[in-house]
């Protein structure tokens, strides 16, 4: 089969929904033209849409490598990029013993998430958390703005601003 031949077989998995097919399709794409930027583009969208991130970003960063004149490779990798980020303070925010080394490391992840995909509203809702768990309130309430303004009808983004409002007027007292 040819490198199109897969390609094709990739779009019908993914109309199926069946994303682990379409990642194998895909690879078969790339073993047939390992130097086709946007087979490994489209992989990586693939994989990060099952949830795969390190894969995907390895294709990602392959396809900018193959072809860094694509505005929507090098947006795409930020975007990974800026989910890795997100992941990590996560881990650090949920994880007790990591949180207490360095307190304010998720920010510092959050805030170059944010640098990296200002569009990623995650990284805002992380960051606002991030900053209400240190009692910088008002930090956290302008994150939130941030988010809001990115989806104004989030009911419960509107609830969270309302939480963090309470929260800065506790603490005020």
């Amino acid at each position: 089969m040819s490198n199109t031949d897969y390609i094709k077989d990739a779009y019908r998995a993914i109309l199926r929904s069946d994303f682990a097919e379409a990642v194998s399709c895909f690879e078969k794409a790339i073993n047939a033209s390992p130097c086709d930027a946007e087979v490994r583009y489209r992989c990586s969208i693939t994989y990060a849409r099952s949830g795969k991130l390190d894969k995907a970003v390895e294709h990602a960063l392959v396809a900018v490598k193959l072809d860094g004149s694509k505005p929507e490779y090098n947006l795409h990798l930020q975007h990974l990029q800026a989910m890795r980020l997100v992941n990590e303070a996560k881990r650090l925010l949920e994880d007790e013993e990591a949180g207490t080394l360095n307190p304010y490391h998720p920010i510092t992840l959050l805030k170059e998430a944010v640098t990296l995909d200002p569009l990623y509203g995650d990284a805002y809702v992380w960051l606002a958390i991030a900053h209400s768990r240190m009692n910088e309130h008002v930090q956290a309430i302008s994150a939130l703005k941030e988010v809001i303004s990115l989806h104004p009808d989030d009911a419960g983004l509107r609830q969270l601003m309302k939480d963090l409002q309470k929260s800065l007027q506790t603490y005020m007292q």
